[in-house]
């Protein structure tokens, strides 16, 4: 920590599979503030026959020269640089650390016949009452089996957030917020399940240490270590887990309260004590991975704001919404008939997870309940985004009745992160079908608590024990929510 600040210089890169951030955490006297050093588009490569893959040298490139940034805007010095991002997609490494090929996304097709292959020798509800994670197509479990039925399972593998830390100079580790979300954990445990390993036949050999977070893993490789910025910069495994940093960015309060991480994907939930891994819980999509504090992040995952980003980019270029141009007339629009249930959007339609053209599947979904579909021009963009916002309002206000009758606790208040919680017609919505007040919170909420868990490491070594701490400082950092 420099002497002349209230605090540590810190750097947080945020991997997004829709755009890429790296922050600086900055003080004058005991005010901090929040800088958006550089930000860059991120999307998969569909590579033909290769598949649906992450253009990782690129992503490395361009955080190269974000660091560099850095360097020239602390040249008095950094603490330490965290990672988070996306979970469940990772990189397979040569014996020299390098990736062998691009890594895969999630949404690769590839997935959709080893889940059926995974749960002919473990079926679905025996893993969920082993990990309690969601069953999904995305889940790193299937991804890796995927590998094994190609040949390719021997070399080692790391999380993409990790890997990047792994690029930065600290060794190969899995970071036990992001390491839940493989299905290959059991919630409160600290280690990997080795009976699901054997189960299945994955190489346990190819997985990476498990570790904490808050961990503090080492200086940076030697030649970024030789600017002046970072000859001291610790680097940092926060809570991996871009979603798990998320709501730990968020203060929190006494009284029960939910979040609502609304981006790409829209999770809602409520930190709990322990996991529940009840059927009950699996046949209603509930997954439980790790917060930052030791809790359980207990939520589901709903088809979010992905719909209107793949809505607008099928109507590219023939007209070009801005996005409060295209909210403001959604605003406008009756509600789309919300007395018949049809009328609203089957969210967890699995048609809607690839990319292309989603206006055509919502339509598509819509004839085969027998309702009228929709104009497929650009011009009805503001239908579309209506019926996308009245069903994630809808969708919201079932997942928390659900999250009440599994847990028995209520929330008193929604507090929103990411993205979303800027459309405040959303958030009209979503406070009308819970009829819980909706706090909207910082965009960059998971900048926030990669900052929070880093400051709380370099504070305290135990800080795990001590959620109280990182809430102390994403209370602090919050005071000044806008990114500079």
């Amino acid at each position: 920590m420099t002497a002349s600040t209230g605090g540590p210089t810190l750097v947080a890169v945020d991997l997004g599979a829709e755009s890429c951030r790296v922050s600086m955490l900055l003080w004058q006297g005991d005010a901090a503030s929040v800088k958006m050093v550089r930000r860059f588009a991120n999307a998969p490569v569909d590579r033909g026959a290769a598949g649906l893959r992450w253009d990782l040298e690129r992503i490395c490139t361009e955080l190269e020269v974000a660091l560099h940034n850095c360097a020239d805007l602390a040249p008095e010095g950094i603490d330490a640089i965290g990672v988070t991002g996306w979970a469940v997609d990772y990189v397979r490494l040569d014996p020299n650390g390098i990736p062998l090929a691009p890594p895969y996304c999630y949404r690769d097709s590839r997935t959709q016949s080893t889940m059926a292959a995974v749960h002919a020798v473990l079926p679905a509800a025996q893993l969920y009452a082993r990990t309690g994670v969601q069953i999904q197509a995305l889940n790193t479990i299937y991804q890796l089996y995927a590998d094994k039925l190609a040949g390719n399972d021997a070399a080692p593998w790391v999380s993409l957030p990790e890997y990047i830390l792994h690029w930065l100079g600290a060794p190969r580790i899995a970071e036990l917020t992001n390491a839940t979300h493989t299905a290959l954990i059991a919630p409160g445990q600290r280690g990997w399940c080795d009976e699901i390993f054997s189960l299945i036949g994955l190489n346990r050999a190819a997985a990476p240490e498990l570790i904490a977070p808050g961990t503090v893993l080492g200086s940076l490789r030697p030649d970024l270590r030789s600017l002046p910025a970072f000859a001291r910069t610790q680097l940092i495994a926060p809570a991996c887990h871009d979603t798990a940093s998320a709501i730990a960015g968020i203060p929190g309060s006494e009284e029960p309260w939910a979040y609502l991480s609304s981006g790409t994907w829209s999770l809602v939930g409520m930190l709990q004590p322990r996991a529940l891994r009840t059927p009950e819980a699996c046949a209603a999509g509930f997954t439980n991975l790790g917060a930052a504090d030791g809790q359980i992040l207990f939520h589901r995952g709903i088809a979010g704001m992905w719909l209107l980003q793949q809505c607008l980019k099928t109507w590219e270029p023939k007209r070009a919404w801005a996005i409060n141009e295209l909210i403001a007339a959604a605003r406008n629009l009756p509600a789309p008939g919300l007395s018949v249930s049809d009328a609203l959007i089957d969210l967890d339609d699995p048609a809607l997870i690839p990319p292309g053209d989603v206006p055509a599947r919502i339509n598509a979904q819509r004839a085969s309940r027998g309702v009228a579909p929709l104009p497929g021009s650009p011009e009805a963009a503001p239908q579309f985004a209506a019926l996308i916002f009245h069903s994630l309002a809808a969708r919201y206000a079932d997942t928390l009745r659900e999250i009440t009758r599994l847990t028995g606790s209520r929330p008193r208040r929604i507090c929103i992160v990411g993205g979303g919680s800027r459309n405040a017609f959303l958030n009209e919505l979503t406070e009308a079908a819970t009829g819980l007040p909706v706090e909207a919170c910082a965009q960059e909420s998971s900048t926030i608590g990669n900052f929070a868990v880093q400051s709380a490491a370099l504070a305290s070594p135990s800080y795990i024990a001590a959620p109280r701490e990182i809430a102390r400082y994403a209370a602090l950092i919050s005071q000044k929510r806008a990114l500079q």
